[in-house]
């Protein structure tokens, strides 16, 4: 089995072989946003979906996405490029709503700093 495994090695170019690095790495970083997921889960002991699984998943569909384009297989890239779209939407939902909540929290304390004292 060694042998079969050496001889597949020796007979790919070394442009070959760092696609296929990156096809492993593409796939670990997609699996790593479910393993963040699952702990994420674990410690609040429902389901949630962390940032950081959005994060994972950007990194991930666009290895995957170069790794389909240097296949040149359309049912792949379509797949990943319409996954993008989804992940960078939830991004944005996200920042959206952290500079929301910002300004949200300044207004209160500006307003707080307006009131009388001892009247909240």
């Amino acid at each position: 089995m060694i042998d079969a495994l050496v001889t597949w090695f020796n007979e790919r170019s070394t442009t070959e072989l760092v696609w296929i690095a990156l096809g492993f790495v593409a796939q670990f970083m997609f699996m790593m946003r479910f393993v963040v997921q699952w702990i994420a889960s674990e410690r609040v002991r429902r389901s949630i979906v962390p940032e950081t699984f959005w994060y994972f998943s950007i990194a991930g569909g666009v290895l995957l996405l170069a790794y389909a384009v240097h296949r040149a297989d359309p049912v792949f890239i379509l797949g990943q490029a319409l996954g993008l779209v989804i992940y960078v939407r939830n991004i944005y939902f996200i920042w959206s709503g952290k500079r929301a909540d910002s300004r949200a929290a300044a207004d209160n304390a500006a307003g707080n700093a307006d009131a009388e004292p001892g009247r909240p």
